[in-house]
């Protein structure tokens, strides 16, 4: 794309001469005859240089440097002066211009000129991506829930979400329960130019059908029994800044058409009412399912799929990343310790290395929970191998893990598998019920049954 030059002279005849020159050298050129013209061309749309005469009437070359510094007008000014304006040229740079070419003057050397500050604006350009591509990393990074993880995955989510979140464009984020995808989502907004804007989050797997049309658009007074008062639901809550659906694929299909159009439209009509409104919303999506295999078997919208799936995002599963684990663990200690008023614990280096050993079928949150109750548990400020959980102790098998125990009941040994699978079942799914019922092969009473009997109804 050709560099936009504007010419600002009050000799006419020169100017247009130099205008049909820097056209025959490839540049989209303006020509204005007054400096207050030019000024406010500048204003008004975006001119990468500016050739401006030092000497012109009412607003020479230094007013018109003055006057851009105040408004805050950054296009790269090169000065022209004639023979006995070079005092003045020189004061023009000390006020900001990048430069400054005597009259008369050949072709080749404004063109050179040009060419030497269209380098140097290109040079700018490029520091200033790269700083704002650090400052990005550093929000990615910090927060109080940071992305931590130094291993290969990791370096190449952060890579990916620098350049994810400058841009408002919707992101479909994958990855295993657990995983940490709102943690993403969280980096993802917080990078981005809405970072001081809403962070809406919803389990859509968590609400029940009947309530979550009305808890995602809002509803007006009257809609249903219960609506007694307008609600404006998340979307609109979300308004200027990030909504994150997590768990995307459990939307039934009458709210799959909502979401859809929703995104082509971007705006969202109430529960009950008979006018839209509009909203500007940056939609991060986040599932563990494989919504292709759901669309192929026809369980989610083919149409709603290619919206959502803009930037694809995945979130690897920690044993693809076990090299993160003692950063990981060492950070989730601090916070736990800080939350409870403990003592800050460390691991023995046995106890990593079960850790470091283990397959974390449920990721991070597993881990969290693993460390918590090594917490609770061990003696003193230093987790050993034997507060860890049978099962770490044993390659992750429960039936190992019995085995190693010693336990000869029958009843015992299986009241104790059961209770281990459950637990893995519900932190793969994210706590969901009734998909951990599926992955059991139980019923959804049975489930909740054995919850209540092996106190496990607060997972």
């Amino acid at each position: 794309m050709s560099l936009r030059v504007l010419i600002i002279d009050d000799e006419k005849p020169f100017a247009d001469m130099l205008d049909t020159m820097l056209r025959g050298a490839g540049y989209e050129t303006g020509v204005r005859y007054r400096g207050e013209d030019g000024l406010q061309a500048m204003a008004e749309a975006r001119w990468d240089l500016v050739l401006c005469d030092i000497k012109m009437p009412r607003m020479n070359g230094l007013d018109l440097l003055d006057a851009m510094a105040e408004r805050g007008l950054s296009s790269t000014v090169i000065i022209m002066s004639a023979f006995g304006t070079i005092d003045l040229a020189i004061e023009a740079l000390r006020r900001g211009a990048y430069d400054y070419i005597s009259k008369p003057f050949k072709r080749d050397e404004v063109v050179l000129v040009l060419r030497k500050a269209e380098e140097r604006e290109q040079l700018r350009a490029r520091v200033a991506e790269l700083e704002e591509q650090v400052n990005r990393l550093e929000h990615i990074e910090g927060g109080e829930r940071p992305l931590l993880g130094e291993s290969e995955p990791m370096r190449e989510l952060k890579r990916l979400l620098v350049k994810v979140a400058a841009f408002p464009t919707t992101v479909l984020l994958t990855g295993e329960s657990g995983t940490g995808k709102e943690l993403v989502a969280r980096a993802i907004h917080r990078a981005s130019p809405r970072a001081d804007k809403p962070f809406v989050a919803v389990n859509c797997g968590a609400i029940p059908e009947t309530l979550l049309e009305s808890e995602l658009f809002g509803h007006v007074r009257g809609a249903f029994t219960d609506a007694h008062a307008d609600k404006p639901g998340l979307f609109v809550e979300a308004h200027t800044g990030t909504l994150l659906l997590d768990e995307v694929g459990e939307l039934p299909p009458s709210l799959q058409v909502g979401l859809l159009r929703v995104l082509q439209e971007g705006e969202v009509r109430p529960v009950g009412s008979a006018r839209s409104r509009k909203v500007d919303v940056r939609v991060i999506a986040a599932t563990h399912r494989n919504l292709g295999e759901d669309v192929a078997e026809g369980r989610f919208r083919e149409d709603l799929y290619y919206r959502l799936n803009v930037l694809p995002v995945h979130a690897a599963p920690l044993r693809e990343r076990a090299s993160d684990i003692p950063l990981l663990a060492e950070h989730i200690l601090g916070r736990i310790a800080a939350r409870m008023g403990f003592e800050r614990s460390t691991l023995d280096p046995a106890a990593t290395k079960l850790l470091l050993g283990y397959s974390w079928p449920g990721n991070v949150r597993e881990l969290e929970n693993v460390l918590e109750r090594a917490m609770v548990l061990s003696d003193g400020s230093v987790i050993r191998p034997e507060d860890l959980p049978a099962y770490l102790r044993t390659s992750g098998d429960p039936v190992q893990a019995v085995v190693a125990s010693g336990e000869l009941s029958i009843k015992k040994a299986q009241a104790f598998i059961e209770r281990e699978l459950i637990k893995r079942a519900l932190a793969e799914t994210g706590g969901n019920r009734t998909q951990a019922a599926r992955l059991l092969e139980l019923s959804h009473r049975a489930l909740l049954y054995k919850l209540k009997d092996y106190d496990l109804r607060d997972i």
